[in-house]
């Protein structure tokens, strides 16, 4: 009995202690400073004109709480919080219910946050699962109970949570699924939506019809069990056939929400930025968007793709000179795949490695004209170990041809002979200088691009030749500030100068052979129907393995990377080889429609020859083709030039 009584004694005393310190804190949070959380962790997105074209966690499309419909409100009490009126932050019953459920199942099965806490973390935290960020979020959750409405903290908090694909807040999921305000919503709308945010990749109704309709069902009979509506509405409701348009009628990109998803991953690793919102009271980034070429981009990529196809494709087009990325592509459908190719897929490169091997062959003594020979070649190592690439269509000259004939054709033979008579380090040193970051394998295949990059990094590699010689740093960021104009990160242009200018200039123009029909003879420039299309000069590089088929080009304006392939890297058939290159020469077109050509001038210690582009030699009356091509002064070729192919030996040819 004493013992009982000593219990009750000691107990008593907890619950005061306890209720005297839940006071003393809700009385210090309401003594606090007001958090401000119409604008905390708000995240404005603005495109290189100014123009917002994006906003998350405090949305453009702000609604009050009376303008939101009632189905949808109860129903996110239902599935989220259905004591939300009734508590002060924590739902301590919950708690108590989940952690019992959680700790007899062994697994955790329930969580017990309630609304408050919820709009906490989207406000001011990360999702850090450390017990600094629980205590914080349990702060922030009484400082906001202490100073804002039950209504007030609701409406926040269906503002600005994630309804998936880049939709933050009840208004803008309204329009961008069901085309319609967030008080028009019907009990089935609602129950989609409502659904969602409890993992956006998985109950998006776009993502997976099925899933989102069990989802669905679920929030409804929870409304049935706390009588929000009858077993009739929920049948009605469950029944009632959707018409999900998956669009925002404000903003039709579908694609600009790989290059949103960009400058997110782009923020967190800039280390000026502060790692808590809260602090800023929201940022404002402004970008190098230009939406006109991504809205271009994106009609291009829609018209050249039949609908089934499961073809996929990334598209980079960046400013040489400052490295910043104009538009972004990271794959056809952001509704129905969030992985950003543009960003984070590798893929093997094919034959637009080979600029890298050409630059570094200028480098060490090669001019335009330097010859081997086009013929079926074996090539034999210290191990015995063997090696004979192939031509395209296993198309050969049986002759020598010059530098710039191989870049027209694509000549395996010829890329293969000026990588070994280099040495493999020659090439990877020439990449590594320009930005390569990917491990690229000392093999006889590499010039031949059997290694897998980036293709935001084959942009900015193909920058330091448009630049004539700079390496540069992609980016998407140009300037970060808070919400009262204070200035948090300026992007600064890395510029190094990594490559020489005159032989960036001779290459240059030898990439304009690709689709020159001067080049015509035994084979065909790779690129030679763009001959009649193009209306500006370029230099262009295509690239083709089995699985993967790229087109790279540019001017000193612009930098267009196209890339396209199987996810799953299926074998490309032969028509589906067309859509890079109609991809970027559109491209390209269209955004340089109106310009003058801006092109290179000639460096003072640079010559032109007149001299047939096959084999390389000076031109004579009897040559049946002349062009001119460009040459270090002094290195101008002769007709008593010897083919290098004289000096292999014997063991190297077969």
């Amino acid at each position: 009995m004493k013992y009982i009584k000593k219990l009750l004694k000691m107990t008593t005393i907890f619950i005061i202690l306890m209720f005297i310190l839940i006071v003393g804190v809700y009385t210090y949070a309401k003594l606090s400073p007001k958090l401000e959380i119409n604008g905390a962790n708000s995240l404005a997105i603005f495109d290189n004109q100014g123009e917002l074209f994006f906003q998350g966690s405090g949305s453009k499309k702000w609604i009050e709480l009376e303008n939101i419909s009632p189905n949808l409100i109860n129903a996110t009490l239902a599935a989220e919080d259905k004591n939300f009126y009734n508590h002060k932050g924590f739902d301590l019953l919950r708690i108590l219910k989940a952690t019992y459920i959680n700790i007899t199942s062994k697994s955790v099965e329930q969580g017990a946050s309630t609304i408050t806490q919820q709009y906490a973390k989207n406000l001011f935290l990360d999702f850090d699962k450390t017990w600094k960020r629980k205590i914080e979020e349990m702060w922030y959750t009484i400082e906001i109970e202490a100073h804002y409405s039950k209504d007030s903290i609701l409406e926040g908090y269906l503002n600005t949570i994630n309804y998936g694909h880049g939709m933050y807040g009840i208004e803008n999921a309204s329009k961008f699924y069901f085309n319609k305000s967030a008080k028009n919503l019907t009990l089935a709308e609602a129950a989609i939506l409502t659904g969602i945010p409890k993992s956006p990749s998985n109950y998006s109704p776009i993502v997976d019809l099925d899933a989102a309709k069990k989802r669905q069902l679920l929030i409804l009979n929870l409304m049935v069990k706390n009588k929000m509506i009858t077993e009739k509405e929920k049948e009605q409701a469950y029944q009632e056939e959707l018409n999900i348009v998956g669009k925002d009628s404000d903003f039709n990109l579908n694609t600009v929400m790989y290059y949103q998803d960009a400058v997110l991953d782009e923020l967190e690793k800039i280390s000026s930025i502060p790692s808590s919102y809260s602090k800023t009271k929201g940022l404002k980034i402004y970008t190098s968007l230009n939406l006109d070429a991504q809205t271009n981009l994106e009609n291009i990529i829609k018209e050249e793709f039949p609908d089934e196809s499961k073809l996929q494709v990334s598209t980079v087009m960046m400013n040489p000179q400052t490295g910043e990325i104009v538009a972004l592509i990271g794959g056809r459908d952001y509704n129905s795949s969030q992985y950003n190719r543009a960003t984070d897929a590798m893929r093997q490169v094919g034959s637009t490695m080979k600029p890298y091997l050409y630059y570094a062959a200028l480098e060490n003594g090669f001019t335009s004209s330097s010859s081997f020979t086009s013929e079926k070649t074996t090539f034999t190592f210290a191990n015995n170990s063997t090696y004979s690439p192939r031509n395209y269509n296993d198309l050969y000259g049986e002759k020598p041809i010059s530098m710039a004939t191989a870049i027209a054709y694509s000549e395996n033979i010829y890329a293969v002979k000026t990588h070994m008579f280099l040495g493999s380090e020659v090439l990877i040193d020439v990449a590594k200088r320009v930005g390569i970051t990917a491990d690229l394998e000392d093999v006889a295949s590499l010039p031949l691009g059997t290694k897998e990059i980036n293709i935001t990094e084959m942009a900015a590699g193909y920058s330091a030749f448009a630049n004539e010689g700079y390496r540069i740093k992609p980016h998407l960021i140009t300037r970060v500030e808070d919400y009262n104009g204070n200035v948090l990160y300026q992007a600064k242009p890395e510029k190094k100068q990594v490559l020489d200018k005159s032989l960036t200039f001779i290459l240059n123009n030898m990439l304009t052979g690709t689709y020159d029909s001067d080049y015509i003879d035994y084979n065909y420039p790779t690129a030679i129907s763009l001959a009649s299309k193009l209306t500006h000069k370029y230099a262009l590089k295509s690239g083709t393995t089995e699985t993967d088929n790229w087109y790279i080009g540019y001017n000193k304006n612009i930098v267009t990377a196209v890339w396209v392939g199987y996810d799953n890297n299926a074998t490309l058939s032969n028509k589906e080889y067309k859509y890079a290159q109609n991809i970027w020469y559109k491209t390209m077109e269209s955004y340089e429609k109106d310009k003058k050509d801006n092109w290179y001038e000639i460096p003072e210690n640079v010559s032109s020859v007149l001299v047939d582009p096959i084999s390389g030699k000076p031109a004579t009356d009897e040559s049946p083709k002349k062009k001119i091509m460009y040459f270090i002064k002094g290195t101008e070729p002769t007709i008593a030039d010897s083919v290098f192919d004289e000096k292999l030996t014997n063991s190297e040819k077969s």
